[in-house]
């Protein structure tokens, strides 16, 4: 059950009888509140000509890395408005090694996204196991034809160019699981070039 407010009173008094109320009283009211906002100052965003300052993880439209993208579908299987068209076959490739087995790995034809049935809930982005799917701050994308809220794999990487950069890390913060495996791999390799012995010597004059 919810409190009342500091400034609530009740419509009766402390022994049940009903508060007495002045002809008008309401009226006073609302005109008190109409006056306590006209005394207060006005903000209008000039927009267009002024762009707004939005929050840095403001939902506006969604930008593809294609390069991370594995064609799992996942985020095609997660949204619940069926907005995401993914589109690929199969390839493949070579083994690396002599006497290697081949392996096939899926190559993306189409990725698209109808931004006229997205509810912009987020899920694709969340989701995604490999950072293939980040939001943009962009909201001006409207248009006069609603086919065109369709964008395709080459619209959605162009807006990769407007993702923000993700905020620094708190001081107190644990060092990212990705780089402390990257330097640690870079020690490593550091440490065996250091302890591998050098080419073979020159030969010395004299020897045969």
């Amino acid at each position: 059950m919810s409190r009342p407010s500091p400034g609530h009173r009740p419509a009766t008094t402390p022994s049940g009888r009903p508060r007495a109320s002045f002809p008008g009283s309401g009226l006073a009211k609302g005109l008190a509140v109409t006056l306590r906002t006209m005394t207060k100052k006005t903000v209008t965003e000039q927009y267009p000509d002024v762009q707004p300052e939005l929050p840095p993880r403001t939902r506006g439209v969604i930008g593809l890395f294609e390069e991370n993208c594995t064609v799992c579908m996942l985020c095609a299987r997660e949204c619940p408005d069926w907005c995401i068209y993914i589109d690929s076959h199969k390839e493949t490739v070579p083994a690396a090694t002599p006497g290697g087995r081949e392996r096939s790995r899926n190559v993306l034809d189409r990725f698209a996204i109808d931004f006229s049935l997205c509810m912009y809930c987020g899920i694709c982005v969340e989701v995604c196991p490999f950072d293939a799917l980040f939001w943009s701050p962009e909201f001006e994308y409207a248009e006069t034809d609603i086919r065109d809220l369709t964008h395709e794999r080459d619209k959605l990487r162009e807006w990769m160019w407007t993702v923000p950069a993700p905020p620094a890390l708190d001081e107190g913060a644990e060092e990212p699981k990705e780089l402390t495996a990257a330097r640690r791999s870079a020690e490593k390799l550091a440490d065996r070039q250091a302890a591998a012995p050098d080419g073979p010597a020159a030969p010395r004059e004299g020897d045969a």
